[in-house]
């Protein structure tokens, strides 16, 4: 009954500007109102803190960043995950999907429309390229908070390579590099292919850093993410690798920025990430958890 009495007060107050809309629809959900009027009222950050979880989309098979079974995924985006969930006193659900054609393909699925297949979106994304071009195309998604930068590097023995100038310098040499990505496209197109007998492709570019490591291949073309996380992952010494940064056409020379993704219009929740990511980067957390798996924080 008093929910009901004080429902009918907080309608009849707002709605003659004794109190405000939002502070109403607060009233009514800390009583335990029906949310059918607070629903539609509610703004974008709100909607999310009434359901209690942050819903994070991030890559399957995107080692060093997610990787792992549901339900038990590793990697530096999954920890960023927690921590953001943490800062906005929410818990985390995990939307693991697998890459489609294109980021545009990505965004609509998991941000701003849902898969075809039921599931999404999400109430943000990770690991999304911070770029105009991108941003651009893509009106219905707000592209922002980057929290590192991709390097194209090259991982390299230094008993085969002991220093590397340009990319001429590679043939004759085994090299590696990931299936299907713009590294491996942009080492095989070099010179017309200059170099394309040279290379094997691996599944990961952790792997194919590792096959640097084990001597299988004398320089792997991958992202400095990947090169640092291999190596730290197989505790190799200083001195068992070098990395050097090599541009090749089709690539931007100084990488690119990994921010995130919300839904076009999400402003409360956009401002509410700002001051998590602030919060995690002036505690030392973020910076923790590039050092323990071995990565550079490098400034986007």
């Amino acid at each position: 009954m008093l929910v009901s009495t004080t429902a009918s007060y907080s309608a009849q107050a707002a709605s003659t500007g004794m109190i405000s809309r939002r502070q109403s629809i607060g009233l009514l959900l800390a009583l335990g109102a029906s949310p059918v009027f607070a629903e539609d009222e509610l703004d974008d950050l709100s909607k999310i803190r009434a359901k209690g979880t942050l819903k994070v989309a991030v890559y399957k098979d995107n080692a060093p960043f997610s990787s792992g079974v549901a339900g038990d995924m590793l990697g530096l985006d999954v920890s960023l995950a927690e921590a953001l969930a943490k800062q906005l006193n929410l818990k985390l659900a995990l939307l693991p999907f697998d890459a489609g054609e294109n980021m545009n393909d990505d965004l609509r699925n998991m941000v701003w429309k849902g898969h075809y297949l039921g599931y999404g979106p999400a109430d943000v994304m990770l690991n999304v390229p911070v770029d105009k071009y991108l941003i651009q195309q893509n009106r219905q998604v707000t592209i922002f908070l980057p929290y590192m930068r991709q390097v194209p590097v090259l991982f390299h023995d230094p008993l085969k390579l002991a220093q590397v100038n340009g990319p001429d310098e590679l043939k004759d040499h085994k090299l590696a590099a990931e299936r299907g990505t713009g590294t491996a496209s942009a080492l095989m197109g070099h010179h017309s292919g200059m170099l394309r007998s040279q290379v094997s492709l691996f599944n990961s570019g952790i792997d194919a850093a590792t096959a640097v490591l084990r001597g299988q291949a004398d320089a792997a073309y991958v992202l400095r993410s990947q090169a640092e996380a291999a190596a730290a992952q197989a505790k190799a010494k200083p001195e068992d690798f070098l990395i050097s940064q090599m541009s090749l056409t089709g690539l931007p020379e100084n990488g690119w920025p990994l921010g995130m993704a919300i839904k076009s219009g999400y402003k409360d929740l956009g401002q509410a990430l700002e001051v998590a990511m602030k919060a995690l980067r002036e505690n030392g957390e973020l910076m923790a958890m590039f050092k323990s798996r071995g990565m550079t924080l490098t400034a986007p």
